[in-house]
């Protein structure tokens, strides 16, 4: 079902950001899925996730999906489609909530981020998943998010993992080059001295030592321009790491992102994840061939 973006609009400048979600939710069909809600993986913060996985899966590949919301609001619950959308595809998709601005700023919601990856680490075979095979994505800030443990290793250091214990980095939209800053809150949340500042931007992290990663972006997004996620791209390739780049023409912000359900004729971006978390599983196991086909 194809959701019409003047809904969107005006729902998004009422404040409905719950009506709209369930109504998108509303559109997803869900057989053939397992739903496991309200799962806590960080009590002491009231924090909890939604895992949704295949029937009978066995050996699954795991996405830990970020959500966006400029770092300020946003519900897991919201995002069940994307949960469904992956469990579809073959794919052990968990949704976590994270704390926001003004309750935390930047160290909060990184926390969180590192602990649910750890989480899912730690419990992915419970629903058929396979931790080995474990990818980071997100979109807009819940790209940020992503790429930020995926760069930066204090972050999953402090649950004792590295970048390299992922698959992969998935971003949607991702905010990874954002500087400067001038509004208030983002002052707030990641500081106001450049030194600050620097420690918030996941291209100033990439050294070498990332899992690969693939990059979605909208060429027609005003909110977080192509320019973040080519700017990625290139420190990446400066570094020698594997990245793809996927430019969309026509997409913006929030089309991008529902592309991955109720709008995917709107662009292939379902198969583009898909084909990236297929390679990377077969680049495990020794299937991936040289011309970029996979073996059986």
């Amino acid at each position: 079902m194809r959701i019409p973006f003047l809904l969107f609009a005006l729902l998004c400048l009422t404040g409905c950001h719950a009506t709209f979600f369930a109504a998108v939710n509303a559109t997803q069909p869900g057989s053939g899925i397992v739903a496991h809600r309200d799962i806590p993986f960080a009590p002491d913060r009231d924090l909890s996730l939604d895992v949704y996985a295949p029937l009978h899966a066995e050996h699954a590949p795991v996405v830990v999906y970020f959500y966006g919301g400029d770092w300020r609001f946003g519900q897991r619950g919201w995002y069940r489609w994307v949960g469904e959308a992956l469990a579809r595809r073959g794919v052990v998709a968990i949704v976590p909530d994270y704390r926001h601005w003004p309750a935390v700023r930047m160290d909060g919601f990184l926390r969180d981020g590192a602990d649910a990856v750890r989480w899912a680490k730690d419990h992915a075979a419970m629903f058929g998943g396979d931790a080995s095979d474990l990818f980071v994505m997100g979109h807009s800030s819940g790209g940020h998010i992503a790429a930020m443990l995926a760069t930066d290793k204090q972050w999953l250091a402090s649950v004792g993992m590295k970048p390299r214990d992922l698959s992969g980095l998935i971003g949607v939209a991702g905010a990874f080059d954002f500087l400067p800053l001038d509004e208030k809150a983002y002052l707030d949340m990641f500081g106001r001295t450049a030194d600050e500042q620097a420690r918030s931007q996941p291209v100033h992290f990439v050294d070498g030592d990332e899992p690969p990663a693939l990059l979605l972006q909208g060429e027609a997004d005003t909110e977080v321009y192509p320019a973040e996620a080519i700017s990625l791209e290139g420190r990446y390739r400066q570094m020698g790491e594997p990245v793809e780049l996927k430019l969309y023409p026509g997409l913006g912000h929030e089309k991008l992102v529902f592309a991955l359900g109720p709008l995917h004729r709107a662009a292939p971006v379902m198969d583009d994840v898909m084909r990236f978390i297929h390679a990377q599983t077969a680049h495990r196991d020794g299937r991936y061939r040289d011309d970029g086909s996979v073996r059986p």
